[in-house]
């Protein structure tokens, strides 16, 4: 009996680590990890010619508690995405329900593999306030989610509406922009510092997120790294989205490390 007992031990210990929720502790083979999503099939609405006509769309919808977001297209003008669902149906359903709720007028249903910039293409940066250097993609999800980032400079944003705590600015910024190249991410700067593989300063890639605080337990910014010790992040609110260096004195300082989720 004393001897049987140890075994029984030892075979819940497999069971448990057999178990659907402990895949979650370590990477995905698709390439996921803990708290890190593939995004389903989004509702995109609106070619706004005025960054301030696809804002009061987004402060529409937050005001709904629906998690919406704007952006540039290729071809200049905005739009607005929100939505994670599980097949393009739903969304479609989803989407004539705010319809007749006269909320939107028409829209379009984005897949999980419609990304905003396809991979090989070259970002227009708008309005800069730092200069930026635009290197070739490298072809990886990464340099995807750096270029998509670096569109996004120069617009004036309010990520989250009025109900978001000070901070989330940032971390909603970056949440768009992984949403826009396929991935969920956690809400706040301190739940996307604990998920995704830790990074070096020296081991910097573009695409990934780059973090400061006064220490680990107290990260309050997040920004994407864009190359050439450069990224991009929303200040804060109601500020342009801005290119800045790691160098600088304030974040050099706080500079917690990185994270990658590709």
């Amino acid at each position: 009996m004393k001897r049987i007992v140890p075994i029984i031990w030892l075979l819940c210990c497999l069971l448990v680590c057999a178990a659907p929720g402990c895949a979650t502790q370590h990477r995905l083979a698709d390439g996921t990890s803990r708290g890190i999503t593939r995004v389903g099939h989004s509702i995109q609405v609106g070619a706004f010619r005025e960054v301030k006509n696809a804002e009061r769309l987004t402060a529409r919808l937050q005001e709904k508690g629906i998690e919406a977001f704007y952006f540039r297209k290729d071809d200049g003008l905005y739009a607005v995405r929100f939505g994670d669902f599980p097949s393009r149906e739903a969304a479609r359903q989803e989407a004539r329900k705010l319809v007749k709720e006269r909320l939107l007028t028409s829209f379009f249903i984005a897949s999980p593999r419609e990304q905003v910039l396809k991979q090989g293409q070259r970002a227009e940066i708008h309005k800069p306030s730092a200069p930026v250097s635009v290197k070739k993609p490298s072809g990886d999800m990464g340099g995807v989610a750096a270029r998509t980032a670096e569109r996004f400079v120069g617009i004036p944003y309010r990520w989250g509406g009025d109900t978001v705590v000070e901070g989330m600015d940032c971390s909603g910024f970056v949440r768009a922009v992984y949403n826009l190249c396929g991935v969920n991410i956690p809400r706040t700067s301190r739940e996307q510092f604990r998920v995704g593989e830790g990074v070096g300063r020296a081991d910097l890639q573009d695409g990934d997120l780059v973090f400061f605080g006064s220490s680990e337990e107290s990260i309050n910014h997040v920004g994407i790294y864009v190359g050439a010790g450069k990224f991009v992040h929303a200040p804060r609110r109601g500020e342009d989205i801005r290119v800045s260096a790691l160098d600088e004195t304030y974040f050099a300082k706080r500079f917690m490390g990185g994270r990658r989720y590709f």
